[in-house]
This record gives C-alpha cells, structure tokens and sequence, in this order.
C-alpha cells in the first residue's frame, strides 16, 4: 500500500474512461495524489489514470488494454525523472485476472516500478 509520495513519484491507478475516482487505488489517487474527477486516462497530479474499465463500467478489450499500456510506456520514458509506482491496475473492480494484467507489463521502461510480486525474476 502507497501512503506517500516523493516529489518525482507518480501512483499510476486503475481507472474508467470516465474518470470516475470512487473505490480503491483510485479513491486514493483522487483523495491523496491529485487524480482529477473526469479525467479517466494519463497524469494530473502525481497521478497516472490507467484505464482497465469503459465509461460504462464495462472491461475493456485487451487490445485496449495494450493501447493503455504502450501511453503509459510512452509516457514514463518522457517523463524519466519521474518514477511511476504501477497498482494492481485491473485486479480488483474491473476483475481482470492478474496473471493477465501482469504479463501485460512486459520489458517496462526502467522508471516504471512494478508490484513486488510482478516482478521478472
């Protein structure tokens, strides 16, 4: 669990389209980091919104899920002062399974820190 940030830390989230921040990572993100209500994908704040869900609260496709991947890649490796802590993105509301959420993050930049246990070891 993320309590705190340093000032080059990002908490990267799973979020809807609609950047509706209400449980989880995302309430925290919202409450503590700066996530803007509304805005359901990319930084504000020091804050990531990684969408896993629709503007319905549907799943998105994994294709999708890669298209959200390859922005936040993009975006680490132009930020790379920054360091972005990835969540469980996916493994909670939106119900991914996590050996699914976790293979998508293959060969991440190296600003990007996974969860422990996702870890390549």
């Amino acid at each position: 669990m993320i309590e705190k940030l340093e000032p080059n830390q990002i908490f990267v989230f799973g979020s809807n389209l609609a950047g509706r921040h209400g449980a989880g990572a995302a309430r925290q993100a919202y409450k503590q980091f700066g996530a803007e209500y509304g805005v359901g994908e990319g930084m504000t704040g020091q804050s990531y919104a990684f969408p896993t869900l629709s503007r319905t609260l549907s799943q998105l496709s994994y294709v999708r899920l890669q298209i959200a991947r390859d922005l936040l890649y993009h975006t680490c490796l132009e930020y790379s002062g920054m360091e972005f802590l990835l969540t469980k993105v996916g493994c909670g509301l939106a119900g991914y399974d996590e050996s699914t959420m976790r293979g998508l993050f293959t060969d991440p930049p190296s600003n990007l820190v996974l969860p422990e246990d996702w870890r390549v070891k």
